[in-house]
């Protein structure tokens, strides 16, 4: 069997996005409006839709939180780096990438997919190894923007890094020892955002492949702000300076 997408929103995006779906499953009894609207939804792309009874419905969704509705998918396809800034070229844009280094939470790592599809990022890379898969939890925390944002995976983040700063790239690194303000770096251009590890943040060798490192003004007793809402922070002021020149 595919793996699950679970819960309303991430559903019904999956369907909007024409993501393959093999099946549609409610739980047995399940009603409401949002659920009918999956119910359509997925007739009119010929998807096929079933129920199960609790037990059941469990089995498929194990632990995760499902809201009684439930899709099996083939696993979500990864992309290179090289097809990721192929997209990008192919649209003439500045290119705009999130970059998360070694995000080892899944719910972290969903908000950020979330995030930087509503801050209109091209694309997020990820590592291969040392970082949150993404699962169904991933899925659901990102309320589906797994589905419309590509996701890359890369061996190495350094070499990607570098690969990124080749093809004219900027790369921004949000960091507690940040030298200045992120609100004072020009985000215009082609860019990179790399958000580091919840506990250990940016890797030393990653730090060193960045052009800035970006610092968020705290003004409370707490040291530090969640990874997800660090680089939420910094890739909506991507969008408001991008959005201020258009």
């Amino acid at each position: 069997m595919g793996s699950i997408i679970a819960g309303r929103k991430p559903v019904m995006e999956a369907l909007k996005a024409g993501t393959k779906i093999e099946k549609v499953v409610f739980l047995v009894g399940v009603q409401g409006r949002v659920i009918q609207e999956i119910r359509d939804l997925a007739r009119s792309h010929a998807v096929e839709c079933a129920e199960a009874s609790r037990q059941a419905f469990r089995e498929l969704a194990d632990d995760v939180t499902t809201q009684g509705v439930l899709a099996v998918i083939q696993a979500k396809q990864l992309i290179t780096l090289g097809d990721l800034l192929d997209r990008v070229h192919s649209t003439h844009q500045n290119g705009f990438f999130l970059v998360c280094d070694e995000i080892e939470d899944p719910h972290n790592l969903g908000a950020l997919i979330r995030t930087a599809e509503c801050a209109g990022a091209n694309g997020v890379i990820l590592p291969k190894h040392h970082s949150a898969p993404v699962t169904s939890t991933v899925i659901k925390a990102s309320a589906g923007a797994t589905e419309h944002v590509p996701v890359a995976e890369v061996t190495n983040i350094v070499q990607a890094l570098t690969t990124l700063k080749e093809a004219a790239y900027w790369i921004v690194g949000l960091a507690a020892e940040g030298d200045r303000p992120y609100t004072a770096i020009d985000y215009s251009g082609p860019i990179a955002i790399v958000v580091g590890n919840e506990g250990r943040g940016i890797r030393r060798l990653v730090r060193e492949h960045c052009d800035f490192l970006a610092l968020i003004p705290l003004y409370g007793k707490i040291g530090s702000l969640n990874a997800s809402v660090a680089g939420a922070l910094v890739m909506f002021e991507v969008a408001r300076q991008r959005s201020a020149r258009t």
